[in-house]
C-alpha cells in the first residue's frame, strides 16, 4: 500500500477489524518510512459473470433489469420488497457460484422462475409465458397443470 503522505511502498498494518456488518475491513497502517498513520477500507470484489444473450452477444450483468422483470410479474400480487430483494441476492449469489466469467442468459431466466415458483405461482405464471413465448392456451395450461402436480416450495 503507498502511503498517501510520501508515496513510499512500505507500510505496516497497525489495526485490522470488521466494519458494516462484517463486508467490510478497516486496516490502520502505519508509514514505515515517514512514520505517518492512515486508514484503509476493503472491500471484496464480487464480480457477476458477463451474459451470453440468445443471438450470441454479451453484455454485463443488469441487476435493475432483472429487478424490473421480476416487479413487472409480481405486479399487483401480495409479496413484500424485502422477499423481492432475498430473491435477487439468492439469484446473484448463484451466479457468482458457477465461477464462470460469462453464463447464458438462459440460466438466469431459469433461475428467476424457480425463485418466482417460491414467491408467487401466479407471477411464475406471468413471467414463464413471456420467457418461454407461449403460443396457446393448451402451453398455458401445460404449465399450470404442472405447477399443480408440483409440491409446493413455500
Amino acid at each position: 500500500m503507498h502511503c498517501p503522505f510520501c508515496g513510499a511502498n512500505d507500510t505496516k498494518v497497525i489495526d485490522s477489524r470488521l466494519v458494516a456488518e462484517g463486508e467490510q475491513v478497516r486496516r490502520r497502517r502505519e508509514c514505515l518510512a515517514c512514520g505517518e498513520r492512515f486508514t484503509t477500507f476493503e472491500t471484496a470484489e464480487l464480480v457477476l459473470p458477463r451474459l451470453i444473450k440468445q443471438d450470441g452477444s454479451r453484455q454485463p450483468f443488469d441487476e435493475e433489469k432483472l429487478r424490473a422483470g421480476m416487479l413487472r410479474a409480481l405486479e399487483k400480487r401480495p409479496v413484500s420488497v424485502e422477499r423481492v430483494e432475498a430473491a435477487l441476492v439468492h439469484i446473484k449469489h448463484r451466479l457468482r457460484a458457477t465461477g464462470e466469467r460469462e453464463v447464458k442468459s438462459l440460466i438466469v431466466g431459469e433461475l428467476v422462475m424457480k425463485e418466482l415458483q417460491k414467491l408467487d405461482e401466479v407471477a411464475y405464471i406471468r413471467f414463464a409465458s413471456v420467457y418461454r413465448r407461449f403460443q396457446d392456451l393448451d402451453e398455458f395450461r401445460e404449465e399450470i397443470d404442472r405447477l399443480a402436480r408440483e409440491p409446493s416450495e413455500k
